[in-house]
């Protein structure tokens, strides 16, 4: 390996460390309005951030903010753009967004290979900033897999609802396989309160013990809170809209600290 490839090596292992994928065994758990949020928070926290929409076909992360972006991640596919020149800023947010392009049924069935080459560039692009958010597709499906096994860091949100335990340990046992050793950890989301979350990484917790042998660790609980889905509805950061909200609050201390390290 000659010196500028080792080099290259060494700089696409760091960026990934800095690499953030959230996922979600099953739709429906708030995993992309978490991303966006937690995106947010990262950058009041003063980190340079990139939210990568990586819901291919379904992608909404573009909706939740009001974006209509000129550029998305369809140009890079089809070899138009490069992921740089696709990228879009959230004035309101202060971080960056490649967005999807929803309803793209074609981008879900993407080849292995051209979404391990997306996967690859993505790693360079993070050297350009603190923290790289990844939105991924919700379910266990090889493109999913394949732009989590570019992360540093995967948040595995779920809810208090048996589907969204099951499926979610589901997506963990096949991460763990494909990398053991993985740094992933839970969030728990719209919990009816601290107490109600804090049960919810215990009853998910237990299963990856007995069954695969592993410990993930607690990210966050984010307590259910009605405003998230008012802002929704009015495309709008909650951070922006109800910054001083329990939803809010609690994303916000799971940005600090992810930032503050192991």
């Amino acid at each position: 390996m000659t010196a500028i490839s080792l080099a290259a090596v060494r700089q696409a292992r760091a960026a990934a460390r800095n690499i953030l994928a959230v996922a979600s065994g099953k739709g429906g758990v708030g995993k992309t309005w978490f991303a966006v949020t937690l995106s947010h928070a990262l950058a009041k926290a003063g980190a340079r951030t990139l939210l990568f929409d990586g819901d291919l076909g379904l992608a909404n992360v573009d909706i939740q903010l009001g974006l209509m972006p000129q550029r998305d991640l369809s140009g890079v596919i089809a070899g138009q753009l490069t992921l740089r020149q696709s990228v879009t800023k959230v004035d309101e947010g202060g971080f960056d967004v490649i967005a999807g392009r929803s309803g793209s049924g074609n981008l879900s069935t993407l080849p292995p290979a051209r979404v391990a080459a997306i996967t690859d560039g993505l790693m360079t692009l993070a050297g350009d900033y603190d923290k790289v958010v990844i939105d991924l597709g919700a379910g266990v499906e090889e493109t999913v897999r394949t732009l989590a096994a570019g992360a540093g860091t995967t948040l595995v949100v779920t809810t208090a609802e048996p589907t969204a335990l099951t499926d979610a340990y589901a997506f963990i046992k096949l991460a763990h396989v494909a990398r053991p050793g993985a740094d992933i950890r839970f969030v728990v989301n719209m919990a009816a309160s601290e107490r109600e979350g804090e049960r919810t990484y215990q009853t998910i917790l237990k299963a990856c013990q007995n069954f695969l042998k592993i410990s993930p660790p607690l990210a966050g609980i984010v307590r259910r809170d009605s405003r998230v889905a008012e802002a929704i509805r009015h495309q709008a950061p909650i951070l922006s809209r109800h910054p001083n909200c329990d939803a809010a609050g609690d994303v916000a201390r799971i940005a600090d600290k992810l930032l503050a390290g192991p």
